[in-house]
């Protein structure tokens, strides 16, 4: 299908036929899921479309493919199950585009309402579950639905994105439309701040400031705001701590950067006494919803001259701003400096002195563990490398250890934090971007729950390389198990032979113990044509003082 026929008809054009094409329109190249016979009308529009439907081993996998062809394509995800278990199966993935502001199209096959009446087999209503997850959910109907879907995609992409789901009857997916398609709406020009007192103060304060800091957060990536965060803390030597998500936002290597915070009690004994410190901070699309409990009121909002920049009303209470703004957030960074006179700032050099502790904090000179095996792989992977990361201890480790220079290279489930993501957030990641290197940490547990989706990469023929933390425990729940004197419970397992799994699932596969035989790995798999498991054995309790 060309984009020019995307863009025209409709006469004629099935109900999956409109919704293909509309996703298209929008930049959707693949859609993801499990086929069934109530969805097959919809995968077919789908493929008429020019959109590759491509089959995961489980829906909440697919779910996270989608996730990550979005982060480096900048379409919205899609996402297609098929009624009663599959549409159940999606459900943890649609929480997480939720949690963690990704927009994802959740397309479900149902049962035709006329048929409900009298046959209940694998029947729930799917929206009742949905709904409460969601941006929004809908029924689509027998007629408008061009509007519909464009009504969808403007909901899960504008403002703070987020998924929205879409119950397709049987009957309807094939229903024939007699009306031509109509125009596509027109996204909504970016909003900056109104001139005003609030604006003037935002200025004052910055113009002001001998120890400004940006803290970034996810709105932040999600308006394409990299550039203009850099620019201002050069020119106002602003430090800037980023969430999980925001890593990249300024490069790693930049004397601004404080790196990633959010769940390290570690990384904060740094980071929050610069906080106390600041007197001007500027939350640059900072969503808390990434951040642990340590980080509730992380400063006095009595006496702190704190400005918010947001792309959303923020009610969590996690914190509060004298000054906020709804956004774009571009526009908001141009609209607080604009006008404000540059100045010498921290006098005391802390921005230096952090960035020097903060360098050797997690154990990163050590000869092998965690953190060295996260420096010994950035040492050799491109620095345009994606990483996707899964939960659990390591996640906490390498978000800070990981240096990253571009925005959307470290892809995570950071509000939900679930686990099983990273496999297949890095599957979607290398196929929207097959020239950038992928590498997807995980621990044992978390790639034990989806071995299966090592078969999607051998059959997608994607070399993404797979780094798994084998320590045969829940390496994170464990720790708290035993810093409370609590007896281990569910947390330990049996040694995988990963290496072994992988060759016979149709990769490569090696075990590594030290430094030099994982940087070896790590050249062969970056130049390897198929996908690679590199296991990394690391002992019990590598995680303790370092995260």
């Amino acid at each position: 299908m060309t984009d020019s026929e995307a863009k025209t008809g409709g006469v004629g054009l099935r109900t999956a036929d409109i919704i293909g094409r509309r996703l298209y329109q929008a930049g959707v190249r693949a859609a993801f899921g499990i086929p069934g016979g109530e969805v097959l009308s919809l995968v077919d529009g789908l493929e008429k479309a020019g959109i590759d439907f491509l089959l995961a081993k489980h829906e909440n996998a697919a779910g996270f493919m989608a996730e990550g062809t979005h982060h480096l394509s900048g379409a919205p995800g899609v996402l297609v199950a098929t009624v009663g278990p599959g549409a159940a199966n999606a459900v943890n993935v649609t929480a997480n585009a939720e949690q963690d502001r990704v927009p994802l199209i959740v397309l479900t096959g149902c049962v035709d309402p006329a048929d409900t009446v009298t046959y209940n087999h694998q029947v729930f209503d799917h929206r009742a579950v949905f709904a409460p997850i969601c941006k929004a959910s809908f029924t689509v109907p027998d007629g408008n639905v061009a509007a519909l879907i464009d009504k969808a995609i403007a909901i899960a992409t504008e403002g703070r994105p987020g998924p929205v789901h879409l119950d397709v009857p049987i009957a309807v997916a094939a229903q024939i439309h007699d009306a031509p398609l109509p125009t596509p709406r027109v996204p909504r020009a970016p909003v900056a701040p109104a001139e005003g007192p609030d604006l003037e103060t935002a200025r004052r304060w910055l113009a002001e400031a001998e120890r400004p800091l940006v803290i970034a957060g996810v709105d932040a990536v999600n308006g394409n705001a990299g550039e203009a965060i850099t620019e201002f803390a050069k020119a106002f030597g602003a430090p800037v701590i980023a969430s999980y998500k925001a890593k990249g936002l300024i490069a790693d290597d930049e004397a601004m950067s404080l790196g990633g915070a959010g769940l390290s009690p570690l990384a904060d004994k740094t980071l929050m006494p610069m906080i106390k410190d600041a007197d001007y901070i500027l939350l640059a699309g900072y969503d808390p919803i990434e951040m642990r409990a340590g980080w509730r009121d992380p400063w006095d909002a009595a006496d702190k001259r704190v400005v918010e920049l947001l792309a959303a009303p923020e009610y969590s209470y996690m914190h509060q701003a004298p000054i906020s703004f709804v956004c774009d957030i571009n526009e908001g960074i141009r609209a607080v400096s604009t006008g404000v006179t540059t100045r010498p700032t921290w006098p005391d050099s802390a921005p230096a002195k952090a960035r020097q502790t903060l360098a050797g904090a997690y154990g990163q000179n050590e000869a092998w563990g965690p953190a060295a095996i996260t420096t010994t792989i950035r040492k050799v992977a491109p620095r345009d490398t994606v990483v996707t990361v899964d939960s659990g201890a390591h996640r906490i480790l390498l978000s800070q250890v990981w240096e990253s220079f571009v925005p959307h290279a470290v892809l995570q489930s950071t509000g939900l934090c679930t686990m099983g993501c990273a496999l297949p957030l890095a599957t979607g990641a290398k196929l929207a971007a097959p020239e950038r290197p992928v590498i997807a940490f995980t621990g044992d547990g978390g790639l034990e729950m989806v071995l299966g989706e090592l078969v999607t990469l051998r059959d997608l023929k994607l070399p993404v390389v797979v780094v798994v933390f084998v320590d045969a425990s829940l390496a994170l729940i464990e720790k708290k198990q035993r810093e409370m004197s609590f007896a281990n419970a569910g947390v330990d397992m049996t040694e995988t032979d990963f290496e072994t799994v992988a060759k016979a699932l149709g990769g490569n596969g090696v075990t590594v113990e030290d430094r030099g035989a994982l940087e070896a790995a790590m050249r062969d798999a970056l130049r390897a044509d198929t996908y690679t498991v590199i296991a990394a054995k690391i002992p019990r309790g590598s995680y303790d003082g370092r995260i």
